[in-house]
């Protein structure tokens, strides 16, 4: 039996040795990734936190479970000798017994202490961030505590409250059974008789379990602040009242049951060793659970508006501070429908950088016409701002970057060696069209070609969106570059990035590393040769710096270098906040902390703080210092295209439809809820545009989203976040009058619909072999007036099908005009009193719109405006009818003078 239990224990270290040395390769490897970044210091502070964690946490298991181990088996116990079948006696020696106790015992105390260590191992981050806690400076309504003690230091109390729990369970039932085994107490008349050392030993272990109990009820209070009701999140009246009164009641007398439940042990009365228990189960059941129900269904509910306020207060104050809301600037916007041809041009520098192109048309259309060949792909559309040729334009652009699925040969020399970058980017602007309905190109072509100041000198994309596996660069075999007519043309790396493999056992290292002995036999890796990992930007960032969250749109910028550059905004977040509403992954605090900038040819990673009032960042800055740079150190050029990240203002958007309601009452009873409205049957996205915004100078790149009435569909406001310096971060929400008609996305296009001309055209198109895209609906504020734009695609039924811009839809007013191009289209609106400048998705002559309106034009106005007047007067809008018919008589009146 010795021999077998040896072999299982062998075969257990040998497993372990194997896992082991998996792990000590992948740490090894790791450190040669962490030296490659720059950031070794972060390696070796985690590395040592989770060593010094993990032997503390495995320590104290280990030796906690020992000793009480050596101690249960020294305690004497006499030797019995044990009836059989009531006639036979057989002799019992407890001594031979207790070695095979403290063999065994020891066994689980090493297995435990171990797999403590690897738990506690994972708990670096809390502990670190315990040590490192900073205040906030703000405190919890209920207890007084600065809300940092919730995010740094109760996630550490519970982790070692559950810690405790587990270490007294367990041995407790591993001494029981050891006495057990050895005869430490026995059954006689059915009593149970102990001896006494025996006895002792197990109750003082079960008082220390019942002062584990008073401190999870100590630390349970505080997990009422995160209780969730119908009305709020948070301790309500029935919280405060009730349960913390009782969970505060219950740590005092759960050390007295222990006391009680160990005197009665020690006395062997176990029916009094009951009482204390079954009292305390009572207090908890009836002081917890039940009076808080009965006084929420009898005192609460009644009144509960009234008597939940100052907690609905909390609720509201401490959501908004969760999700950086407080200081939201809400500005009357108060709609005017006065706009002339005279704003029009005053605006020019809005109009012209209109988007008109959405993203997944738009991908599409790059993806057919700049793919260039089948093993390039666009992984998504990018908008951002350029300063382009002297103008302020907002652009669209998208790298290509290599998809290895799409190798027309694959074999591990092409994959590792041949193929190991993407090539450039494609850019236009956001709202040029060409006759034939495609996008203008600022940058296009293999190599990068620019028709403006915005040029890319170093195209190699070696880190990006798609570059999920290794390559080896620099070795014998050359590397793809790109194709041209004459022939292929080939490169070399010339960059500092990845591990240089100049020795045997760097080759044998990654060839374990990732599982193919091909690192290690080829012999056209040299000396110079380097291999490049972790070349996924986001997987990147999540390797180096695992505690954030990532944005899901990592996106390519060029510098003024010439090189390209991916920017990622990471998030600090927690989900310790005391009465903030959660999210479905249970965060209820999120800020917008860091900026990472990726270089796409070295794969150089800097992270750099954009919002150092945060606590979180503050604490990670402590912990792992020079590691996250001011913002002020990140290059001119690439500050420029900072912007603020759509995750966190969808977040923000979600929140404050409810939360921008600051009076309790309206809060409770939800009577001005806003919505985001629903277009193309989801939700509309919050989009980049170049717009002024009123009141302000000049144009500015903002991200824009509005907002609906709770199941209504006209606009009750529209939410902005600035994007450039010097207001980068300030969040602006422009209410819409409550006493008139402000028409929102979902009756723009009932009238779209509605409109003969228009429905007729849209419906043709869709006979005849092609699927009419609709486009996002655009609102535009232009002074105090808004213009609702929303492009047509025309594209061929086939998956091949080419999406061509093909019309422009303006809504004004009471006007919806479809034209070729904008230009034309706000020639059509506001034209007739003064021409309109040209302006952006121009393909006509800018001439035509200063033309008297031929009989033709006049003709097929009047018809527009007789279709309109019909549609209102189905509608009931007998003010709009009149006001059409007024139209009417004028443009029928300049057909009789143009004759």
């Amino acid at each position: 039996m010795t021999f077998r239990i040896g072999r299982y224990i062998l075969l257990v270290l040998l497993i372990i040795l194997f896992f082991s040395a998996s792990k000590t390769i992948g740490m090894y490897v790791d450190w040669l990734f962490f030296s490659e970044t720059g950031f070794e210091a972060m390696f070796t502070k985690v590395l040592s936190a989770e060593v010094f964690t993990g032997i503390a946490f495995g320590a104290v298991f280990f030796l906690f479970v020992a000793l009480n181990v050596f101690f249960a088996s020294a305690v004497a116990v006499p030797a019995i000798d044990i009836m059989f079948m009531g006639q036979i006696k057989i002799p019992f020696d407890p001594a031979k017994f207790g070695k095979i106790f403290k063999f065994f015992g020891l066994f689980v105390a090493l297995f435990g202490g171990m797999v403590s260590a690897f738990w506690g191992s994972s708990l670096w981050p809390i502990v670190l961030s315990a040590l490192h806690s900073v205040n906030t400076g703000r405190i919890d309504p209920i207890f007084g505590n600065d809300i940092s003690f919730y995010f740094f230091r109760l996630p550490l109390y519970q982790a070692l409250n559950g810690y405790t729990g587990f270490l007294l369970f367990f041995t407790i039932l591993l001494v029981a059974v050891g006495y057990a085994m050895r005869g430490g107490f026995l059954m006689f008349n059915k009593r149970i008789s102990f001896v006494r050392r025996a006895k002792e030993h197990i109750t003082f272990l079960i008082f220390l379990f019942f002062v584990k109990l008073a401190f999870g009820f100590y630390l349970d209070r505080f997990e009422t602040l995160f209780s969730h009701h119908s009305v709020i999140t948070g301790a309500g009246y029935t919280d405060v009242n009730a349960r913390l009164i009782v969970l505060g009641a219950l740590v005092p007398l759960t050390v007295i049951g222990g006391i009680v439940v160990a005197y009665a042990l020690l006395k062997e009365r176990l029916k009094i060793a009951l009482y204390p228990v079954v009292g305390l189960i009572a207090v908890y059941f009836l002081g917890v659970a039940i009076y808080p129900s009965v006084l929420q269904s009898v005192k609460v509910a009644p009144n509960e508006q009234a008597m939940e306020e100052p907690f609905i207060k909390h609720h509201i104050a401490l959501t908004k501070f969760g999700y950086n809301l407080e200081k939201v600037q809400m500005i009357p916007f108060d709609v005017s429908f006065n706009l002339t041809a005279k704003e029009i041009a005053k605006n020019d520098a809005t109009i012209k950088n209109i988007r008109l192109w959405d993203e997944a048309p738009l991908l599409k259309t790059y993806s057919q016409l700049q793919q260039i060949r089948t093993y390039y792909r666009f992984s998504g559309i990018d908008t951002d701002r350029y300063i382009v040729n002297g103008d302020y334009r907002q652009v669209m652009l998208s790298a290509r970057e290599l998809s290895y699925n799409d190798l027309p040969s694959k074999s591990w020399i092409n994959e590792k060696f041949v193929f190991t970058h993407g090539n450039g980017l494609v850019m236009g602007p956001a709202s040029r069209i060409s006759k034939e309905g495609l996008p203008e190109f600022i940058i296009k072509d293999i190599p990068p070609s620019s028709t403006s100041n915005v040029r890319i000198t170093t195209p190699e994309i070696y880190f990006g969106e798609l570059t999920s596996d290794y390559v080896i660069v620099n070795t014998k075999v050359p590397e793809f570059s790109y194709p041209t007519a004459e022939g292929n043309i080939y490169t070399s790396y010339k960059g500092s990035g990845g591990v240089r493999l100049d020795s045997l056992w760097k080759k044998a290292l990654f060839s374990f590393y990732f599982g193919t002995p091909k690192i290690i036999l080829s012999s056209e890796i040299t000396a110079e040769s380097r291999i490049l990992f972790n070349r996924n930007v986001a997987q990147r960032v999540h390797k180096i710096a695992p505690f954030l969250m990532l944005d899901s749109d990592p996106y390519s910028v060029v510098g003024d270098d010439g090189k390209i550059y991916w920017i990622i905004d990471g998030y600090t977040s927690s989900d310790q906040l005391p009465y903030s509403k959660q999210l479905k992954n249970w965060v209820n605090y999120m800020r917008n902390s860091v900026k990472v900038v990726i270089d796409a040819y070295n794969g150089t990673t800097k992270f750099y703080v954009s919002d150092s009032e945060d606590v979180i960042i503050k604490v990670y800055s402590a912990i792992f210092p020079g590691t996250f740079r001011p913002m002020k150190e990140m290059p001119g050029d690439l500050k420029k295209h900072v912007r603020y990240p759509r995750d966190l203002f969808k977040v923000q958007t979600a929140m404050y439809a409810t939360y921008h309601m600051n009076d309790p009452k309206v809060f409770y009873n939800k009577e001005d809820l806003w919505e985001v409205p629903v277009h193309n049957e989801k939700s509309m996205d919050a989009n980049y545009l170049i717009i002024k915004l009123p009141e302000e100078k000049r144009e500015e790149f903002v991200l824009l989203v509005p907002y609906t009435p709770a199941k209504r569909d006209n606009l009750a406001a529209w939410f902005a976040a600035r994007c450039d310096e010097p207001e980068y971060g300030k969040l602006l929400v422009f209410t819409f009058p409550r006493d008139r008609l402000v028409f929102g996305p979902r009756q723009i296009d009932a009238r779209i619909d509605q409109d003969s001309y228009i429905s007729q055209q849209l419906t043709l198109w869709g006979q005849r072999g092609s699927t009419v895209i609709r486009g996002k609906l655009l609102i535009i504020p232009i002074e105090k007036s808004l213009l609702y734009i929303q492009p047509i695609f025309l594209a061929a039924e086939d998956k091949g099908g080419l999406p061509e811009l093909r019309r422009v839809v303006v809504a004004y007013e009471n006007d919806v005009v479809m034209e070729e191009n904008l230009e034309q289209a706000l020639a059509s609106l506001f034209g007739k009193r003064k021409a309109a400048p040209p302006v952006a998705g121009a393909v006509g002559t800018p001439a035509a719109a200063t033309q008297k309106a031929s009989i033709q034009d006049l003709a097929k106005e009047a018809g527009q405006v007789f279709e309109r007047a019909k549609t209102l007067q189905k509608q009931g809008d007998w003010s709009g009818y009149g006001e059409q018919l007024k139209k009417l008589e004028q443009v029928l009146k300049q057909m009789t003078g143009s004759k």
